[in-house]
């Protein structure tokens, strides 16, 4: 359980038993909340294209409670349409986290309309097929949490990575506008800014472009608070599981009071009051 100073040694989540989806859930943030959700006592359902790191991700993850995997590409409706029927078969899922996505470095001359429909079409209308799918259900129920994993680009976007950005932001959007449909009940939609985190994608992005600059991986590392990031006040990479306690924690009965919020796990990056 989550142990939190004044709530005792442990403060519950009561999530226990809550079935929860998680996309792009076998590596980075995904993984992280998934493992996250299942310490608390979630059933969790792992998504990702590659059967061999979802059946992995799943063995592990059963280390902690029940677990189940979902091959599917989310950047097509069909492929939306295929976790809905397969979570179906499972049970009536309480809790989504809308995590799956992509980032790319472009500068906005060299951004092709392909790009921004494909950026458009994993990191936002996943979330949207979803959600429009289980969102009624938890209505129904009066219960549920949704969570759209934004980032910190969508409140200072990098011109070099507009159509990424544009898509944080339009997830912070439409998080916000499901939230006024919860009127009275007792589902909550947030969206989280998530700070520049250490994940799998991040190095292998950045062990593209050392060479180029002709620096290292562990060069870049610290490189980036330097320039881009150097704003951040936590003046490092954030962790998988830093993000993750935030987003596990609006999952919870504990968090009933927080809604239609952009929550900001942002290091201190943005600087803003609100």
């Amino acid at each position: 359980m989550l142990a939190l100073r004044g709530y005792g040694e442990n403060m519950d989540l009561q999530i226990n038993n809550k079935l929860a989806l998680i996309t792009g859930s076998t590596q980075g943030i995904g993984r992280a909340i998934a493992e996250a959700l299942a310490t608390e006592g979630a059933r969790v359902i792992v998504n990702g294209r590659n059967a061999q790191a979802v059946a992995k991700t799943v063995a592990a993850l059963l280390r902690h409670g029940a677990a189940h995997g979902i091959v599917a590409d989310l950047s097509t409706a069909d492929g939306a349409q295929k976790i809905i029927d397969e979570a179906a078969a499972i049970g009536p899922v309480d809790i989504l986290v809308n995590n799956v996505g992509y980032f790319e470095v472009k500068a906005f001359a060299d951004i092709s309309d392909r790009d921004w429909l494909d950026m458009f079409e994993l990191n936002v209308m996943s979330g949207v097929r979803l959600t429009r799918a289980l969102f009624p259900g938890m209505l129904a129920r009066n219960w549920g949490r949704v969570v759209f994993i934004s980032s910190e680009q969508s409140a200072k976007p990098n011109p070099d990575m507009l159509h990424y950005a544009m898509t944080k932001t339009a997830q912070v959007s439409i998080a916000r506008g499901l939230a006024e449909l919860t009127r009275g009940s007792a589902v909550t939609v947030n969206s989280v800014l998530a700070a520049p985190t250490w994940s799998e994608g991040v190095e292998t992005f950045l062990a593209k472009i050392g060479p180029q600059q002709g620096k290292t991986v562990a060069q870049m590392r610290p490189a980036y608070f330097e320039t881009t990031g150097a704003a951040s006040l936590l003046q490092r990479w954030a962790t998988p599981q830093e993000i993750a306690a935030q987003v596990v924690f609006l999952c919870s009965v504990q968090a009933a009071a927080i809604n239609g919020a952009a929550q900001r796990v942002d290091g201190g990056i943005v600087r803003s009051l609100f």
